[in-house]
């Protein structure tokens, strides 16, 4: 779906660095799980995807779509326990929800 060299420049691991390869792939899929919930669509790599052509509710991976899942996991690789304590955390405005809300279908 997106590169692991992708995602780890986006984390800023080192390239050769691949310990946390497997993790990286985890937050990948639940990325791409969290987009196709929240869009209410399939998330297709390129329109040659089985089932693309036949899907109304597709959504191609741009770069829209590549970057929100790159915040999501950035995030959770920053942020590996379920509840943080003792900083002070927000939302970043106009992130995730920003980036997928054009591709969201409401009404389902």
């Amino acid at each position: 779906m997106i590169e692991l060299a992708t995602v780890r420049e986006h984390c800023r691991i080192d390239e050769d660095d691949t310990s946390e390869d497997n993790l990286l792939s985890i937050y990948t899929g639940a990325a791409k799980r969290y987009v196709e919930t929240w869009t209410r669509r399939k998330l297709y790599v390129t329109n040659a995807d089985p089932g693309f052509d036949t899907d109304e509710d597709r959504l191609l991976l741009d770069d829209d779509v590549r970057t929100a899942m790159l915040l999501l996991i950035g995030h959770w690789y920053a942020n590996r326990e379920a509840v943080n304590i003792g900083n002070i955390t927000s939302e970043i405005p106009l992130a995730v929800d920003a980036l997928l809300q054009p591709h969201r279908i409401y009404g389902v």
